[in-house]
């Protein structure tokens, strides 16, 4: 199989001038054009030749032929048309990837995991535009979509914020919902310079490994993340405060005391210092109470 080529900055800029590409700010376009950085993300993604991999947002393919030489089978979701041709070329010597046109989070992955793997866990890898990294994850670990795991390049502040423990300053409701469905290991930091346009902030690779089941129970999920998104929007506020001040928590306040005390808390105990396990215990508190 062709070696890739893309890695090389100036093999990229070629490819740009080649089709007069013009980078557009409405989809966050920053590629990669350090081969360093690249062989340190099929690293972490764990990469197997019988894997079938989703790439989200190929740009030119520069990720995408080193993830086409390491895995099985690759499909390349790319939302810019413009990019369409360009992907044609740059991947034509590949004849294990497939390229979608599409919006990601329109996309029926459940079929698409059916056709290309016979419904087998995905691996997930993506260099993602910073202003759509999180709708994309939960979008991704909300459809409960078959996936092993998720390698992803975010802003570096973000990467923080997903294993951020309870009581540190990044610690809020994207640490919960992300280690409710996964567990966050940062691979690597990567400096501005490594992209083209160059971002203003630095970035990371984060591998999600994807919970089999959750690593707690809860009786109602969508109330959990009510419960933690209430807990985080006045983060100044007692967890009791908090919660009895959201709009769609119907649960009065001697409730909510009286479930916090349950968990063997004060009412007074802010929302930034619980655990998730702390949380499930306090939404399944809370399910009993509007179940009654």
């Amino acid at each position: 199989m062709a070696e890739p080529v893309l890695g090389n900055p100036q093999n990229t800029i070629e490819i740009l001038k080649k089709y007069n590409f013009t980078f557009q700010k409405k989809y966050g376009q920053n590629f990669l054009i350090d081969t360093h950085v690249l062989e340190k993300i099929i690293r972490a993604a764990r990469i197997q030749k019988e894997d079938f991999v989703l790439e989200i947002g190929p740009g030119i393919g520069t990720m995408t032929q080193y993830l086409a030489q390491a895995a099985g089978r690759v499909a390349a979701v790319e939302i810019d048309r413009a990019l369409i041709p360009i992907l044609e070329d740059t991947l034509s010597r590949y004849g294990n990837v497939r390229i979608i046109n599409e919006d990601v989070l329109k996309l029926d992955l459940g079929r698409l995991a059916e056709e290309e793997s016979g419904g087998r866990p995905m691996k997930v890898v993506a260099n993602l535009p910073y202003y759509i990294t999180t709708p994309i994850i939960m979008g991704l670990f909300e459809k409960h979509v078959p996936i092993e795991s998720i390698t992803v390049m975010v802003q570096k502040e973000v990467a923080d914020r997903m294993q951020a423990a309870p009581g540190t300053k990044d610690y809020g409701a994207l640490s919960l919902a992300v280690q409710y469905y996964a567990e966050p290991y940062i691979a690597a930091f990567v400096p501005p310079n490594c992209f083209m346009p160059r971002p203003k902030v630095g970035s990371a690779v984060i591998r999600l490994n994807c919970h089999k089941k959750p690593p707690v129970l809860v009786k109602d999920e969508e109330l959990l993340f009510r419960i933690i998104r209430a807990s985080f929007n006045q983060r100044r506020k007692t967890l009791a405060n908090g919660l009895s001040n959201a709009p769609d928590l119907a649960v009065s306040k001697d409730m909510i005391i009286d479930s916090i005390e349950k968990i063997g808390k004060e009412a007074s105990v802010r929302g930034e210092t619980l655990t998730l396990e702390e949380f499930a215990g306090l939404s399944n508190y809370m399910a009993d109470y509007l179940a009654e």
